[in-house]
């Protein structure tokens, strides 16, 4: 399962938790402008944007698990299995595989308007990268440098909600996640005051106690309401250490630790990397599950015009500073 976040303080960033059991070997992967897209049932694109995620590159292809491009405009694609819902092909839309949706809009949109406008003619096809990796159940968070949107292929169609609060996670659908939000509008960052009844009186023992009630278990809908709260109630200075620091604690609050979900035969989920870009300067800062040092890729320190992949392995081993 997975959490993905946006964040803005005097930059805009963007990123997620991947939580999985296991890992496909993924790379920070860089797609220059001159790298050619072929996709499977539309023209391919050979002049785009360039973009910088995380991917699983199979056959020279970028299959980005989360990625933002030159304009600002970032997209992620999370775990939405039983409710996701592919097409066969339709002859009047844009027939896009489940893999090649983040490549095709963010080859082509600079915002948010340009790519509900190309959702506008798209279809989410029934079709797999190759025998060996099927399609993968998935929903998608699409945002720019000023708001964002979800977009679920279910059974009833494409849907495309606004997305207010900037967060997604796995099931159930986007408009459940916020509904489900009503249940806590009680939660508060101050000391609670005493509703409870006038003839009482209580102790407020602790700090913290005005979000009594908030989840901290590991289920999606759960982490939705903890990273929207934690989000939403988070404060930190415009520095770009402030600013990407706070947004790693923000994915900490919802990260998942080896042993705490089981996923049969002595395999659990964690939370394999968190990753946060900086969509104003192309940078993409990563941590993994074995080392908590963040590291970073600036896109444009490599040959944007180039039609070659970058890709950097991830920095796995505990980095530790020693003071003595």
């Amino acid at each position: 399962m997975c959490t993905a976040i946006t964040y803005h303080t005097k930059n805009h960033y963007f990123g997620r938790n991947l939580d999985l059991e296991y890992s496909y070997q993924e790379t920070v992967t860089i797609t220059p402008r001159n790298y050619p897209f072929h996709f499977r049932k539309v023209n391919d694109i050979s002049k785009h944007y360039a973009m910088i995620g995380m991917a699983y590159v199979a056959d020279n292809y970028p299959l980005y698990y989360d990625a933002v491009n030159e304009k600002g405009l970032g997209m992620a694609g999370l775990n939405f299995p039983n409710n996701a819902d592919y097409k066969e092909e339709q002859n009047d839309k844009d027939n896009i595989a489940p893999f090649e949706f983040i490549p095709w809009v963010l080859a082509q949109c600079t915002n948010l308007e340009e790519a509900k406008s190309l959702l506008n003619k798209m279809n989410i096809a029934k079709i797999n990268f190759s025998e060996q990796l099927p399609a993968s159940p998935l929903h998608w968070i699409i945002a720019d440098k000023e708001n964002s949107i979800t977009v679920e292929c279910v059974k009833e169609g494409l849907k495309v909600y606004d997305n207010p609060v900037g967060v997604l996670t796995n099931n159930p659908t986007f408009d459940m996640h916020m509904f489900h939000l009503n249940n806590y509008m009680a939660l508060s960052t101050e000391p609670p005051v005493n509703h409870f009844s006038k003839q009482l009186h209580f102790d407020t023992y602790s700090r913290g106690m005005g979000a009594l009630g908030l989840p901290g278990d590991l289920s999606s809908a759960s982490r939705f309401v903890k990273a929207t709260f934690t989000k939403m109630n988070s404060l930190s200075g415009d520095s770009e250490s402030e600013s990407i620091s706070q947004f790693f604690h923000i994915l900490g609050s919802v990260e998942q630790q080896r042993g705490c979900v089981h996923m049969g035969n002595h395999q659990y989920e964690i939370t394999i990397y968190s990753s946060c870009v900086n969509m104003d300067q192309g940078i993409y800062y990563y941590t993994t599950y074995e080392n908590s040092q963040i590291t970073g890729v600036d896109m444009y320190k490599e040959d944007l015009e180039g039609s070659k992949l970058v890709s950097y392995d991830l920095v796995k081993g505990q980095h530790i500073y020693m003071q003595n």
